[in-house]
């Protein structure tokens, strides 16, 4: 529990910090003044005063804030109030957040690859692991052999091998391997794994760790990043569209998933938090009122418009969007509940 805690904290701190820094940096670059820019949330712990900002820790370590003078239409407004900066400026500090969310990945995959480096499995026969319990282990197959011919027929590469087990299943095989020079002979039934529907043993191929440079590295984390968002975007409009199940998960959720991957690892958990990240960014990118998105929806309206919503339609939009959020918060936390429970 202790672990779930301080791994939850530390991911989603992370996650909110970055976002907010990046409204802070784009309000100070286009001349916005920021009254306080605090690291938690509730009663502040220490604050100090640098400038016009005030920077503040305070009592719940969850991520941060920033206050921009001017985004409350109440507040007195000046020359470096945010509704008097032109909408590009606005909008590229609205942009920001969620922009900080897609570059925070780049930089964890980057601190993991050159930490842990990437795992490349083996094309080669050869058997990397046996699962305990499986059909192999119960055969007497050992990490290390290397696999000759399935049924009478040669294998040459690990997926000639995985092909011939996956359509095997329930069906004994006979396997034909080496081990140290000398040739062995084993009868395998494979078992149906109803998950992938396809036979299985239980071995995985032999695997290989590749340390890249820090250039190289910093390409790779990139290019990881923009596929993982690729692949987390189509998902999200598969789930939008009901093509795929929505399947979200709520706090608990991703408390539960924080703290089982932190128990791997710090490494591992640093990818978690990229991943998070990258879903953050996205959904807050999303066209509806109260995120960003919403935001530059906005924004965007008033450009074409030429003039604002009045304070009043903004305030039904946004109680609209606030509804929504928080249903869809419920209902992810009824689900988290009842996989938890039930």
């Amino acid at each position: 529990m202790t672990t779930t805690i301080i791994a939850t904290v530390f991911v989603l701190g992370l996650l909110v910090l970055v976002h907010e820094i990046g409204h802070f940096v784009s309000a100070r670059l286009t001349g916005m003044a920021v009254r306080e820019f605090g690291i938690g949330f509730g009663p502040a712990l220490v604050s100090k005063r640098f400038g016009e900002t005030v920077y503040s820790l305070n009592l719940v370590p969850l991520g941060g804030f920033v206050k921009i003078a001017g985004m409350d239409p109440d507040e007195e407004q000046t020359e470096k109030s945010y509704g008097a900066k032109p909408i590009w400026a606005r909008m590229l500090v609205i942009a920001a957040g969620p922009v900080m969310n897609f570059v925070l990945p780049a930089l964890l995959f980057f601190i993991v690859l050159l930490g842990a480096g990437v795992d490349n499995a083996s094309d080669k026969p050869i058997i990397g692991s046996i699962i305990a319990d499986r059909p192999a282990a119960r055969a007497g197959l050992a990490a290390g052999d290397r696999i000759m011919s399935v049924n009478g027929g040669k294998i040459d590469t690990w997926m000639d091998f995985v092909q011939v087990i996956r359509v095997n299943a329930d069906k004994k095989v006979t396997i034909v391997y080496d081990r140290g020079g000398v040739t062995k002979e084993a009868a395998i039934v494979p078992e149906y794994d109803a998950k992938t529907n396809r036979g299985i043993i239980g071995v995985t191929p032999q695997v290989t760790n590749y340390r890249p440079g820090p250039g190289e590295a910093f390409v790779m984390a990139v290019k990881q990043t923009v596929v993982v968002t690729a692949a987390i975007f189509g998902g999200l409009v598969q789930m939008i569209t009901g093509q795929a199940p929505a399947d979200v998960a709520g706090p608990i959720g991703v408390a539960q998933m924080t703290g089982q991957v932190a128990r791997m690892g710090f490494l591992p958990l640093l990818q978690f938090a990229a991943f998070l990240s990258i879903n953050l960014g996205l959904i807050n990118l999303l066209p509806v009122p109260v995120l960003d998105g919403g935001h530059l929806v906005t924004l965007a309206f008033e450009a074409v418009r030429g003039k604002p919503l009045s304070r009043s339609k903004l305030q039904i939009i946004q109680t609209i969007g606030f509804a929504l959020l928080m249903t869809l918060m419920l209902l992810a936390t009824f689900k988290d509940i009842t996989r938890i429970f039930w």
